[in-house]
C-alpha cells in the first residue's frame, strides 16, 4: 500500500504517490518541492515520462497543493469539460466512502466535468433493451428462485456461470443463490428437471448442475438462437397468440427469419454451419424448450462482443415466441448470476449513501470510448441516436479504480493515457495505474475507516455496520479526507462536507433510512444500539417468495404496459431504424463479427480468446495478494488449452505459453484441460499488467493481461459497448528464460527534495 506522498522526478515533477514498504518510522523526513519553476514546467513536459521515471516524496500538505493548483490550473485553461473523473469501477463497499461518488461530488462543486455513461460490465445491453422491454433490466428484480424451484422444468444456461460469479457483489452479498442452486440441483437429479449450458467453456456452475453442455463458436449466439427460433416457427411450435397480444414487429422480423429478405432461410443447418453447433442438437433444444417451463438465464458476457446487442435482443425474441414470458418460472432472466439475482426482497427501506452533486457540463460518454476520446478530441461519434463530440481531456482524477488493467487493447491505452497533462490517481496500492501517474495520493483500505451499508444487493435483507478494524498504516488518508482537504485548499470544505465528519454522515444514512421505516411500520433500533451490535435484520414478505417477473405486464398489458413506445415487447424498433445503423438493424440480426472463427482472419489467428471473470478474484481486485498462489501457473495467469490444441503446438500443462496477435503479446501459463472446446483459449481478466519492457511501447505484458489482446471497438454506433469477447489470437510454448515478475514491485522512490 502507498504509504506516504511522493512526486515524480525529471520531467514531471508532479505526483504524490507512496511507498508500500516504507515503515511509519520513516515519515519524518517526507520532502516537498519547493521549486515553482519546476511544477510549471512539469504539466508541460507531457505524458512520455509516466511508467518510466521515479516519484519523490512530498507532505501532504504540499501534496493537497499540487492537487488544488491542478485542478484550478485545468479548469481556469481549458473549461472544466477538460476534466474527467474516469468510470464508477468496482471498488470497496460501503455507502460513504465510495471513491468514484466522493471524485465526482467534490468536481461537481468545483465547477463540473466531463462524465461518462452506461456500464461496461452491460453497455450494449444498457442500450438495447429500454428499446425492446422499455427498461434496461439488466439489474432489475428477476423472479424468485422458489418460483423456479417450483415450476421450472428446463433451465438453460446461456453464457452464465451463476456459481462462480455470485461470490462477489456490489454490496456485501447474502450469496443467496448457492441455496437455490443446491436445490435445482437436486430437482435435476431427482429428474424432475433438466438443465443445459450453452457456453465454450463447461463452466462451474454446469458441472454442478450436471448440465448437458453445447459449446458454440463464441460470438454466434445470435445465430443459434435464429435457428432455435426457425424450427419453433416451422414446426408450430411458437405461442401466436402470445407474439399477437405483447409484441409489435414481428411481422417485420419473420421475413428475415424466412430468408425473404436477404436469401438465406436462417435454418439449424444454417445456424450450425455457423455456430458448430450439430444440427439435431439444436433441433433436440428447440423442442425441449417448447416442451417444458423453460428459463432462460443469460450472463453479461454474450453481449460484450461485436454486435453484442442483437444476443439480447434475439434472446427476448425467442422467450416471446416460447410464449412464457410472465409465468412462474418461465422467460428468462439477465442477473442471476450477478448480486444473486432472484434473491427475496425484504420490506426493508432505503439506505441511501452520500448525496451527488448537480454537474454543470452536460457532456457525457460511453465510457467504452475513453481511449478513443483521449486520442482524438473533436471527433464527432454517434451514440444511440446521438452525434456525441469527444472533448479535449487535460487532466484526469481516477480514484476507486485500475484503468490500466480494465480498458481495452492496453497498448492503445497507454498512447492514450500520455495525452492528458496531469493524472492524479487515489489508491491503496501500486497498481499500473498508479506507476503511470503523475500524483498519486494513499488512501485507506476498508479495514481502515468506518462505514455503512445494506447486505444484499436485491434482498437488503440487512443493514451491516463496517466497523474499523485498525488506525490507518502509515500516512493513508480515507477518500473523505482526501477531498475534503483538497475542497478546503479551494474554499468548498463546508460544501463537500456539509459540516459532517465520518460518523455523522453515517448516523445521517442510517437515521434517513429508520425515519422512511418508522413511515412504513418498520421497527428499527437507534444508530447507536445498530452500531454496537453491528447489524439490523429486516423481514422477508411471503410475496416475495413468490414474486415474477413481467407478470403484471401479462396479466393486464394495457395496465402494466411496458416503458417502449408501443408498451409491448418490440422485436421491430421503429426507433431504432430511424437511426439506419448499418451495424445495428431494426430487428434482431445475425452480423458477422469483426473478429471470429468463422473469418478469414482465423487462418492467420486460429484461436479464440475469451476473457471471463476469474474465480478468485474481483476483477483485478486480489492479484497483488497471496492468493495468486491458488491459481497461478509459473507466476502468470493461466490460460486454458484445449488437450488437442495443445498437443498439436506441443504444449504441456504448466509450461509458459506466448498469445499473441497485431495488438500485442503476452505471457500466460498453459492449464491443459477439456472444459474448453478447440479453437478457443479462455484467459481470465484481471491480471495485473506488467511490461517486459517499461520504457518501450508495444512491449510484452509477462503476467498475462488479457487486454492486452483485446479490441478497443464499439459493438455498434448504438450502444459503442466493448467488445472483449471478440478477440482473435494464436499461441506457442514460450521459449527461453522467462522473464521475473515486477507486476507488484513498487516504482522508485526518492526520499530526497529536488532542490533545497
Amino acid at each position: 500500500m502507498p504509504s506516504q506522498c511522493l512526486a515524480n522526478h525529471r520531467e514531471r515533477s508532479i505526483s504524490a504517490p507512496l511507498s508500500k514498504k516504507t515503515r511509519r518510522t520513516d515519515q519524518s523526513d517526507s520532502l516537498g518541492f519547493k521549486s515553482d519553476s519546476l511544477l510549471e514546467r512539469g504539466f508541460r513536459a507531457g505524458g512520455a515520462g509516466r511508467g518510466r521515471e521515479e516519484f519523490v516524496r512530498v507532505s501532504w500538505d504540499d501534496a493537497v497543493s499540487l492537487v488544488a493548483t491542478e485542478l484550478t490550473r485545468a479548469r481556469n485553461s481549458y473549461g472544466a469539460a477538460s476534466i474527467f473523473p474516469g468510470t464508477a469501477d468496482w471498488q470497496s463497499v460501503g455507502l460513504l466512502h465510495n471513491a468514484s461518488g466522493l471524485v465526482r461530488r467534490f468536481l461537481g462543486l468545483q465547477g463540473g466535468y466531463t462524465d461518462c455513461t452506461g456500464d461496461p460490465s452491460v453497455a450494449a445491453a444498457m442500450v438495447i433493451l429500454p428499446y425492446v422491454v422499455g427498461s434496461s433490466e439488466v439489474y432489475d428484480e428477476q423472479t424468485a428462485w422458489p418460483v423456479i424451484e417450483a415450476n421450472t422444468t428446463l433451465l438453460v444456461l446461456l453464457g452464465a456461470d451463476l456459481l462462480k460469479n455470485n461470490q462477489i457483489g456490489t454490496h456485501p452479498a447474502d450469496h443467496y443463490a448457492y441455496g437455490a442452486l443446491s436445490k435445482f440441483k437436486n430437482k435435476v437429479q431427482s429428474g424432475h428437471a433438466k438443465a443445459v449450458s450453452i457456453d465454450p467453456r463447461t463452466t462451474d456452475t454446469a458441472t454442478f448442475l450436471g448440465a448437458r453442455s453445447i459449446h458454440p463458436r463464441p460470438n454466434t449466439d445470435t445465430a443459434l438462437m435464429l435457428g432455435l427460433a426457425y424450427v419453433l416457427y416451422h414446426e408450430g411450435l411458437y405461442d401466436s397468440q402470445f407474439v399477437a397480444r405483447y409484441t409489435v414487429g414481428f411481422d417485420k422480423f419473420l421475413p428475415y427469419l424466412n430468408g425473404v429478405t436477404d436469401g438465406t432461410p436462417k435454418t439449424p443447418s444454417w445456424a450450425a454451419s455457423i455456430t458448430g453447433v450439430d444440427m439435431k442438437a439444436i433441433i433436440e433444444l428447440a423442442h425441449d424448450m417448447a416442451k417444458h417451463r423453460t428459463m432462460i438465464i443469460s450472463g453479461y458476457a454474450i453481449q460484450r462482443a461485436d454486435h453484442g446487442e442483437q444476443a439480447y435482443w434475439m434472446l427476448i425474441t425467442l422467450s416471446a415466441m416460447l410464449g412464457q414470458i410472465g409465468t412462474p418460472g418461465g422467460g428468462y432472466g439477465l442477473s442471476y448470476h450477478y448480486d444473486n439475482g432472484g434473491d427475496l426482497v425484504a420490506h426493508a427501506p432505503t439506505l441511501s449513501g452520500i448525496p451527488g452533486i448537480e454537474n454543470p457540463v452536460k457532456t457525457a460518454l460511453p465510457f467504452e470510448r475513453f481511449t478513443d476520446m483521449l486520442l482524438n478530441p473533436g471527433t464527432h461519434v454517434p451514440y444511440n441516436g446521438k452525434t456525441l463530440v469527444y472533448p479535449d481531456i487535460r487532466l484526469i482524477y481516477y480514484a476507486g479504480g485500475n484503468p490500466l488493467t480494465h480498458l481495452w487493447q492496453t497498448n492503445k491505452v497507454l498512447e492514450a493515457w500520455r495525452r492528458p497533462e496531469t493524472i492524479i490517481v487515489q489508491d491503496p496500492f501500486w497498481t499500473a495505474t498508479a506507476k503511470y501517474a503523475d500524483i498519486v495520493l494513499p488512501v485507506t483500505t476498508t479495514f481502515e475507516r468506518n462505514d455503512i451499508d445494506f447486505c444484499g444487493a436485491y434482498s437488503s435483507q440487512y443493514f451491516v455496520a463496517m466497523k474499523k478494524v485498525i488506525d490507518p498504516l502509515f500516512e493513508a488518508r480515507s477518500d473523505f479526507e482526501i477531498l475534503s482537504a483538497v475542497a478546503g485548499r479551494l474554499g468548498l470544505s463546508r460544501q463537500f462536507t456539509d459540516g459532517k465528519d465520518e460518523t455523522a454522515w453515517l448516523r445521517s444514512f442510517y437515521d434517513g433510512a429508520r425515519q422512511q421505516g418508522s413511515s412504513q411500520g418498520i421497527k428499527m433500533p437507534t444508530f447507536d444500539e445498530f452500531w454496537n451490535v453491528g447489524f439490523c435484520e429486516f423481514q422477508i414478505p411471503t410475496a416475495s417468495r413468490s414474486f415474477v417477473k413481467h407478470k403484471a405486464f401479462r396479466d393486464n398489458p394495457a395496465l402494466h404496459p411496458l416503458g417502449t413506445p408501443s408498451g409491448k415487447i418490440e422485436i421491430y424498433s421503429a426507433a431504432i431504424a430511424s437511426y439506419n445503423y448499418a451495424d445495428c438493424p431494426p430487428h434482431p440480426t445475425w452480423l458477422e463479427p469483426v473478429e471470429w472463427l468463422g473469418d478469414k482472419k482465423a487462418q492467420r489467428f486460429p484461436f479464440h480468446l475469451l476473457s471471463p471473470h476469474p474465480r478468485y478474484r474481483l476483477h483485478s481486485q486480489l492479484d497483488n495478494t497471496w492468493i495468486r498462489a491458488w491459481y497461478e501457473v509459473n507466476e502468470r495467469e493461466p490460460a486454458w488449452i484445449n488437450p488437442a490444441d495443445a498437443q498439436a503446438r506441443g504444449i504441456a500443462n504448466g509450461d509458459i505459453i506466448r498469445i499473441f496477435n497485431e495488438r500485442g503479446e503476452i505471457l500466460a501459463g498453459a492449464m491443459v484441460t477439456d472444459r474448453i472446446m478447440q479453437g478457443v483459449l479462455a484467459l481470465h481478466e484481471g491480471a495485473w499488467y506488467d511490461p517486459a519492457n517499461p520504457a518501450k511501447d508495444n512491449t510484452m505484458c509477462k503476467h498475462g493481461l488479457a487486454n492486452v489482446l483485446t479490441m478497443d471497438k464499439g459493438a455498434s454506433k448504438l450502444s459503442q459497448g466493448n467488445i472483449a469477447n471478440t478477440t482473435l489470437v494464436d499461441v506457442e510454448k514460450f521459449a527461453g528464460n522467462p522473464p521475473p515478475i515486477t507486476a507488484f514491485t513498487n516504482p522508485r522512490v526518492l526520499r530526497r527534495s529536488l532542490k533545497q
